[in-house]
Parts: C-alpha cells; structure tokens; sequence
C-alpha cells in the first residue's frame, strides 16, 4: 500500500467522523472515541467461557460431543470506562454469549458436532456494501452468517463455505446451503484453531461486529509428556483484535468507500485505534513468577502486530497455526499476520521488573512504506508477583518431531498462484483485488488430487503483505524470494500496462525464473518452518509452498481404509477455498474455489 492511498483512507475517515450519519444505525452526530482517553490496563483480562467438545459416558469413555452454538445481538463491555456495545456475539445462549466466543475443546479423534444458531437482527450494525459479491437476501430482511473452523480438517459440507450462509429462521439461505449441523472429526494432530463468521461479502463486517471463538484439539496422551504449562490459569488463549469506537461505546467502521461510484462502502484494510485482548481493551493479567502459555492468535481484519516484551523477556515458540513445532524457537519477537496464530511460552521467573508490556510496532497498512517506522503501542501488561515459586512445567529440546518432513519430491503438480490488485484509472484507490486474474465465481481451475501434495509457487504483485491461508489442507513454506524488475513482470502478466482482470497471468511465459534471478532471497523465520495454514507473501515476492492434500498424520488416513485418504468424502459438498486472510480483500474477492478431485 503507497502513502497516497493510506492518506486518502485518512482523510475518507476523518469525513465520515464529521458527517451527520453513518451506517445502518444512523449515528448521527455521534463523536468518534479518542482512544487516548481510555486509560490502559484497567481491565482485567477476561477467560472466555469453554464449550467442551465431547462427551464421557459410563466408565469415562468419551463420546461425539454436541454443542448449539447461536449468533446473539446483545452488550459487551470493552472497557471499564466506554459504555457497553452492541454486538453479535457466539454464545450457548444469549446471556452467555461473549466477544470473543467460547473456547471450543475438542479431543483428538472424537466428533464434535454443532449446531449453530442465527439470531441475529434484521439489519446490521455495521455498514454492509451490497455493491460487493456478497450473499444476496434479495428484498428479504435478515444477516447471513456461515460458520467457518479455520484449520479444522473436515467435509466441506461443514467446512462453513462461503456460499453456505443462512439468515435467521432460514428466511434466506445461500445456494449451497444444506444443514446448520456441522461434524467435525478433530481426525487431527493437537492444536490451535478458531471458528469465525464466513459469509460472502459479509466476513469483513461479521467478524468486526465479533463473531470469533478459539477452538482447541487436544491430545493428553501426546501431550502431557511434553510438560508444557497445563491448566486453566497457566495455558491460555489470547485472541487480539483492534477496533474503533463513538463515543457512546458503538462500534464504529467507516461508511464510505475509498471509491464510493465503485463500492459505497468498501475500504481496502479496516484499522481500529483500540487494540483487544480477548474482549477487553487493553488488559492487565496477574502472572506468577512461572512459565505461561499463550496461544495468541490475531483476530484482526488486516492489521499485524509485531510482537515483543518489555524488560528482555522472550518468548518460547511450541506451535505455529494448528501443528505443533519439532522443536521449540526462542525468539526476542515475531510478526503475526491476521488469522495467524502462535503458540509460545513466557517465563516470567526471569523478569527483573514487577510489570511486563505485550508490544507491537507494525506498521498499519503492512508493511508500510520503504524505510517506515511505526509507533510502538501497548497490546497489554503482565503484574509480574513478587515471589518465585516452584515451577512443574518445562520447555522440552523436542515436541513433536514425528511429523513427515516436507519433501518436494512428492509433489506431483505445480501450480502459479498470482495476488493481484485492480485500481480506478488515474487514481491509486483500489477497486478489488483477485487471485490469477479471475472472481471467486468464476469456473474451478485449482483441482488437487487427494492423497497427493503440490507446490504452489505464490506470486504477490501488489504492495501489501498477503496472509495466505488454504482450507483442509497443511503447507510447509520452502523459500521466498524478490522479483527484480516487478513492473515489467506485473504488465506482461496483466496483459499490457492497462491490462485489467484476466489478462495474460502466465507466470513461464512472462519470465518468471529470469525475474527471479539474483532476486534477494528471504529468510523464513524458523517458527514457521514447520506446517502452516496461513503464510505471509511479502510485495514483490515469490513464496513456494509444499501444499499437501492428505492427512499430516497416517494413522487418521487408514482410518479411512486408504493410505493418503481423508476419514470423509472429500469430494462430496461445495468444496474449498483459498483466500487472502485480510477479510477486507477476502470480501472483496481475493478468494477462489477449489475442488479437491479423487
């Protein structure tokens, strides 16, 4: 993203703040909070309620769990001192729903399966542009929302596609809806997901409006062993997010576009002044002088946070995404794109002072301009006990080193995956944004066969840093590298300078590998050298990706009866997608279909 846009976003925001009215609420004269008015680390950071994903019957022998989980309009609270909010939040009941949603925990191996609910209002509380592909309700009242287990490995009938959205009652349903029961199999290693709102077009608002919740698949019998910090006060979640605010608590998103002829309301990124950590702005936790485990995962709609800690401390990565690390990483700080999630351990035996600040200094668009240095700002803060205590908990030298190595040796296709982002001719304001050139309605052209892997080499032809994230499937990150002469390259694969959607988008014949050469090579970072769901694609850059089709452990293949196979029909449903993980360029199409094939 170049300045010139970033200021036009700026200036779009402080008219919105000045009109008499925004969104479909009809705020009108409302202020806009200064977030500097909110003193910090006043809140204490909240638990969110666990849903326990499975059952035990006689003799403690556990059973497929079943949940009814709804979408709720109702209050929260973000802050001692901003009125409550209206929200829609995820919740057994309405007074029980929270933003985030409860904490899922499945077990490894036995179903969980969920109903969920939509009870939602008529209209939104945010601004919902129409202009955009999204769900279609016609001239019917109601919000689609469609659930989505991010990282979860499941038929793609409970995959929570995006064309699978249902409104309350089921007044309008989408066209491959089939069932608001979802099964998911938790036939997965132990990890970290989360479940959030998956609606075409309505992903960016669902989502800010707070329909997310972490999820867990556990193993203790793979688990344990490893001694990691265990229970509820020293393993927790921590979901982060950023929001805007008016002055009387509503959730504020700006309601007109960048190009308002085009789309209305569509901005490119959203960015909120407020910075969250599971439901409260800037918190504050009590820590003893002990190990903790954090699973932190960036809610975000498109901001990144680089993380650090105060006073020296670092962190210990055990996992990236849903998989557990072969060994843990020791890192000073790490970026965390949206929808990523990084799974870490902090001791605080070694702190030298009775407070520790949760940081981040990315910049907000990322990664900014060449040579941008952003503000440091406070995520929230640790109240660092006076004693050391005994510690039972330990950082083993390895965690899960038994899962497959990648080898590219297995991939058996290789596929050009190409970012790209359209503008308004003679102005830099983003229009939509599309993967090889075509909309996410177009025909199928991704096919991968199951039981088999395939490198994609992801091609980012845009100015943003592009969070990649693929469903069923895992992929190991094997290089990333810079193309030289980006502009030339970009233009041959557009078809033409002007060259609009479609275009030529052949990566071989515009000379790829020649632009590639003595491009600068990119480390990845050892924390993400493992299996990933979501990769940062850096501007200007190639990223090659190992993307198996197939389940990352073989015991949960046979137990489908073929090696390779999924323990479900992977080929029945509306199938998968791929997308960007900002929501803003996910809704705006930078998403596309796949169907995986036997």
């Amino acid at each position: 993203m170049v300045k010139g846009r970033f200021l036009g976003a700026c200036l779009l925001l402080l008219a919105a703040a000045l009109a008499d009215g925004e969104g479909e609420e009809g705020k009108r004269g409302v202020p806009l909070l200064d977030a500097g008015r909110l003193e910090k680390f006043v809140d204490e950071l909240p638990d969110m309620p666990v849903l326990r994903g499975y059952g035990v019957a006689e003799g403690g022998r556990l059973v497929a769990g079943e949940l009814a989980v709804g979408m709720y309009d109702t209050m929260w609270k973000f802050h001692r001192d901003l009125p409550a909010t209206r929200v829609f939040a995820y919740g057994a009941s309405r007074e029980t729903a929270t933003v985030p949603g409860p904490t899922i925990v499945a077990m490894k191996g036995v179903p969980t399966r969920v109903t969920w609910t939509n009870h939602l209002p008529p209209h939104h509380i945010l601004p919902w542009d129409r202009s955009l592909a999204a769900a279609r309700v016609g001239n019917a009242a109601g919000i689609p929302t469609v659930a989505h287990l991010h990282g979860g490995v499941q038929q793609s009938t409970s995959d929570g596609h995006s064309m699978a959205w249902f409104t309350s009652g089921f007044a309008t349903t989408g066209p491959h809806f089939s069932s608001p029961a979802y099964e998911y199999p938790n036939q997965q290693l132990p990890g970290n997901l989360w479940y959030h709102d998956h609606a075409m077009g309505l992903t960016r608002v669902n989502i800010l409006a707070g329909l997310l919740g972490a999820y867990r698949v556990a193993d203790p019998a793979a688990e344990a062993p490893l001694g990691l910090p265990s229970g509820a006060e020293f393993d927790r979640n921590l979901v982060l997010f950023d929001r805007d605010f008016r002055s009387d608590g509503a959730l504020f998103m700006n309601a007109t576009g960048n190009n308002p002829d085009v789309h209305p309301q569509w901005q490119p990124e959203y960015f909120g002044t407020v910075v969250i950590a599971n439901g409260k702005a800037w918190p504050f936790l009590r820590v003893r002088r002990r190990r903790y485990r954090f699973r932190i995962l960036n809610a975000s709609n498109a901001r990144f946070f680089r993380l650090s800690l105060s006073g020296g401390l670092r962190f210990v990565h055990v996992g990236s995404d849903s998989v557990y690390l072969a060994r843990p990483v020791p890192t000073e700080g790490f970026l965390l794109a949206p929808s990523e999630i990084a799974d870490v351990v902090v001791d605080f035996a070694g702190s030298k002072h009775d407070a520790v600040t949760l940081r981040s200094d990315a910049p907000a668009p990322y990664p900014g301009d060449p040579g941008e240095k952003a503000d440091t700002v406070a995520v929230m803060k640790f109240v660092v006990g006076s004693k050391l205590e005994h510690d039972p908990s330990t950082v083993p030298a390895t965690l899960m080193p038994r899962y497959p190595k990648p080898d590219t040796r297995e991939a058996v296709v290789t596929r050009h995956i190409a970012m790209y982002e359209y503008t308004k001719n003679g102005t830099d304001e983003p229009t939509h944004l599309y993967l090889n050139g075509a909309a996410y309605t177009d025909p199928v052209t991704e096919t991968p066969r199951e039981g088999t892997s395939e490198l994609w080499e992801v091609i980012n032809l845009t100015d943003d840093n592009h969070p990649l994230h693929v469903h069923l499937a895992v992929f190991a990150v094997l290089k990333q590298r810079s193309l030289r002469r980006v502009d030339e390259f970009r233009d041959c694969m557009r078809g033409g300078a002007s060259g609009g959607a479609g275009g030529r988008n052949d990566a071989l014949a515009c000379g790829m590998r020649r632009h590639l050469a003595g491009g600068r090579r990119h480390v990845v970072p050892r924390q993400e050298r493992g299996w990933k769901n979501v990769f940062k694609v850096r501007p200007s850059t190639v990223a090659t990706l190992l993307v198996r089709f197939k389940p990352l452990e073989e015991s949960s293949a046979t137990a489908s009866g073929k090696s390779g196979r999924f323990p479900f029909d992977v080929t029945a449903g509306p199938g998968y997608v791929y997308h960007c993980h900002i929501l803003d360029h996910e809704d705006n199409e930078m998403m596309r279909p796949m169907k995986i094939v036997r």
